[in-house]
């Protein structure tokens, strides 16, 4: 199990206290595009799933873990 699919499994589990470096790494490894262009919030799109903007403020809000998992369900084809 690669560290992506770890950090994903405990996002599922517990969706508090992340930080936005975690996101970016389970959506490199979905092929998840992102963008930062020096703002407070991180827009990750794919063009199957849609897109979700996520703020980078620490701790990042258990509702937005929550979006980006199903996010990267409809990804994956589980929804």
């Amino acid at each position: 199990m690669g560290n992506a699919a770890k950090i994903l499994k405990r996002m599922r589990n517990n969706p508090r206290d992340w930080r936005i470096e975690d996101l970016k790494v389970v959506a490199d490894q979905f092929a998840i595009d992102y963008r930062q262009y020096g703002t407070s919030h991180v827009v990750f799109r794919h063009p199957v799933a849609g897109l979700l903007t996520v703020p980078s403020a620490r701790p990042i809000k258990p509702v937005y873990i929550r979006r980006f998992v199903a996010l990267v369900d409809l990804v994956e084809g589980k929804q």
